[in-house]
């Protein structure tokens, strides 16, 4: 009988741009406040990038890093799976940009779109990839850059969005890295949290940009409400799935959306303590699906994240979408 063949994470990595932008910033382009933003989302400031660097910079970046770290070189790569709403372009997709970038010529690959769920829609097909023998080894990243979408006018919106990029290497293994895998969509919901223009539903015209069409729209109380039992339940069944309980993890990633959800998900589901979330929202804002791997990545990379420790990942996102994963740091 042969043995079964497992999935784990042997590399993290991740970039930001150098440019960051203060609630002290934004108080100069919108009515705000920095002790308004700060009470209620968490974020003291994000990172912004420039003109000229896109999505697939970010994430070739972030690859760069996690293929040294997991000591794979480039053209050993067989998959690119790349989660990210704000693609380069329509198409070609974001992985073959990525693909062409790091010479990873032997690597297939495409682009997951699931809005804040996207990173772990992307862990999901990188560790069914490797478990089915299909491939060796994948990258799977996720990247935004959502300052290119945000509406810098209102001061609902302005205040939440960064950009940035995190990755990772998956391989076999002999032990199960990726313990677990809960996906979900509601597309009855999709009108609180989306970008109407840039489809074919609405392409783009004068029209549509003098009425900030190509924007990110969002109903911030009800999105608020529908994102914490969600992520609570998809944290759940994360764990039913792997055989293990909330005492069981070790640290909690959470898609970093707003302080307020990341400490009201973490109290439901154990002690009513945050001590094992791990937050970097202050610093970089809601960066969609490069959230969880950015978080993930300094983590592992600052220690915090050992070998033998159980992370909990669960993110909610626009579509409506959700996931949950349990992964062990071999």
């Amino acid at each position: 009988m042969s043995q079964k063949r497992y999935a784990a994470i042997t590399g993290a990595g991740h970039y930001v741009p150098p440019n960051v932008l203060t609630n002290a910033d934004l108080e100069t382009m919108v009515e705000t406040t920095d002790e308004w933003i700060r009470t209620r989302t968490g974020i003291r400031e994000r990172r912004i990038a420039a003109p000229d660097e896109f999505t697939s910079h970010m994430s070739t970046a972030a690859a760069r890093q996690a293929l040294a770290n997991a000591k794979l070189a480039p053209e050993d790569v067989e998959a690119i799976f790349v989660a990210t709403c704000t693609p380069d372009m329509i198409f070609p997709s974001t992985a073959c940009l990525v693909q062409a970038a790091l010479g990873a010529k032997r690597a297939y690959g495409y682009d997951l779109s699931s809005a804040c769920s996207g990173f772990l829609m992307a862990l999901d097909a990188g560790a069914t990839a490797i478990e089915s023998g299909r491939v060796q080894n994948a990258l799977v990243i996720g990247a935004e850059k959502l300052s290119a979408v945000t509406d810098w006018t209102s001061r609902d919106t302005c205040v939440l969005f960064g950009d940035g990029a995190g990755a990772v290497v998956m391989q076999p293994s002999e032990r199960p890295g990726m313990r677990s895998s809960y996906l979900g969509v509601d597309g009855h919901q999709a009108d609180i949290l989306f970008l109407p223009a840039g489809g074919c539903r609405l392409p783009a015209s004068e029209k549509s940009v003098q009425e900030h069409q190509h924007f990110i729209q969002m109903a911030g109380r009800e999105t608020f409400k529908v994102a914490v039992n969600t992520m609570v339940g998809a944290a759940q069944q994360a764990l039913a799935r792997a055989g293990l309980t909330e005492a069981d993890i070790d640290w909690m990633v959470f898609h970093q959306a707003n302080k307020r959800i990341i400490d009201a998900v973490a109290q439901r589901l154990g002690d009513g303590t945050t001590d094992r979330a791990i937050v970097n929202l202050d610093r970089y804002g809601n960066t969609s699906a490069a959230s969880i791997p950015l978080a993930f990545s300094e983590a592992v990379a600052d220690g915090r994240i050992q070998s033998g420790n159980k992370i909990l990942m669960v993110a909610f996102g626009g579509g409506l979408s959700w996931g949950g994963a349990v992964v062990e740091w071999l």
